[in-house]
């Protein structure tokens, strides 16, 4: 989890690229955990190494290195891909900030221990009022979970149709009182010890920018994910054709079949190549937004594509949760269930459609 961790906090001190390589070598057996991984180094561990102070290093990255889970805390009811409509108020009362509001689909939240939650603090300024603080587990103002309407228990994450081992919930921040040190931003001017006792205005309303950073890098590790599940379902499904014998030889000698798996395998390594393209230009300190963007895009669709073909190969064995020898891959196939196989639409598609979007506009 310290992939990325100043080796000062406990961590290994490795690149970006050694993360994304990572992400995906734990989605060929499980894309929630690898989703979990993901969330928390290329978001998390890079907005404490990039934008928190000195205080806010010391104290978290030890713990983000060695047994503390994060979560990345924007979306929103009404604000999804559209993330800086967001609602949720941040109010100054003395030297503490005081949060109310909420946040939907929040991965990670059930297991995690340390918050960044995007608020506005001055909604006059529209999108340059949000900030973005640091809020702990144990902090009284936060609530994890919905609550259903015929019982008092809360309900702790949704009840996805897939990558279930990965927490999606509600957060609900009523009079969430932080420090005002607890608050994640870049110094401006010459003296950068801003977090000393000058005036917080220096970090207030760096949020969006700070979110903006952190989710192009984001999609490069999603990218990464997805190549992971592709990869995985890919070789399960050969390993399966290779031994399940029909009409006197194994089904992947079959021509049909040759031909379909190897423009799958071709169509996951075209996929990796933009992932790592576009990690390469990252680390090397280059324009990479439009190859983060790309290499998401083409890389969830290469999941979707893949794993659902994976289960056409696995035949009647593929609606079955429990495939013979193994069940690592349940997480990869079930997943493919949930992101348009069969018809079923996905927040997988709504999310690339928005990068078409960013794609588009990038270049006009």
């Amino acid at each position: 989890m310290g992939i990325e961790v100043p080796s000062e906090f406990g961590g290994v001190e490795l690149g970006f690229t050694a993360a994304c390589l990572a992400i995906e070598e734990v989605a060929k057996v499980d894309p929630a955990v690898s989703a979990l991984m993901d969330i928390h180094n290329t978001l998390l561990v890079t907005a404490f190494k990039r934008y928190g102070s000195k205080e806010l290093q010391e104290r978290y990255l030890p713990r983000l290195a060695a047994d503390t889970v994060g979560s990345f805390c924007l979306s929103e009811p009404n604000s999804g891909s559209d993330a800086f409509a967001l609602k949720t108020k941040a109010v100054q009362d003395g030297s503490d900030w005081v949060l109310d509001g909420g946040k939907s689909w929040i991965s990670n939240s059930l297991e995690a221990g340390i918050f960044v939650v995007f608020a506005n603090a001055d909604p006059s300024k529209g999108h340059r009022g949000i900030t973005a603080f640091v809020v702990d587990l144990d902090n009284k103002g936060l609530q994890i979970g919905k609550k259903a309407h015929f019982t008092e228990s809360p309900i702790r994450k949704e009840d996805k149709l897939g990558i279930r081992a990965s927490s999606t919930c509600e957060l609900v921040f009523e009079g969430c009182r932080v420090p005002k040190e607890a608050v994640l931003g870049e110094a401006v001017g010459e003296n950068p010890c801003y977090w000393k006792g000058l005036p917080m205005a220096h970090v207030v309303g760096q949020g969006y920018k700070i979110a903006i950073e952190l989710l192009n890098e984001g999609r490069i590790g999603i990218g990464a994910q997805m190549v992971g599940l592709a990869q995985g379902a890919f070789d399960y499904a050969m390993r399966y054709m290779v031994t399940r014998k029909q009409f006197g030889q194994s089904i992947a000698d079959f021509q049909g079949m040759q031909f379909q798996y190897a423009r799958a395998r071709m169509e996951i390594e075209a996929a990796r190549l933009l992932v790592f393209n576009a990690a390469r230009l990252k680390e090397s300190g280059r324009p990479f937004m439009v190859e983060a963007a790309m290499a998401k895009l083409k890389a969830s669709e290469v999941a979707q594509d893949v794993s659902s073909q994976c289960i056409d190969w696995l035949g009647g064995v593929g609606f079955t949760r429990e495939p013979p020898g193994s069940t690592a891959s349940n997480g990869d196939l079930d997943w493919s269930r949930s992101t348009g196989s069969w018809g079923v639409r996905s927040p997988i598609e709504v999310a690339t459609e928005a990068i078409r979007w960013v794609l588009q506009r990038s270049g006009s």
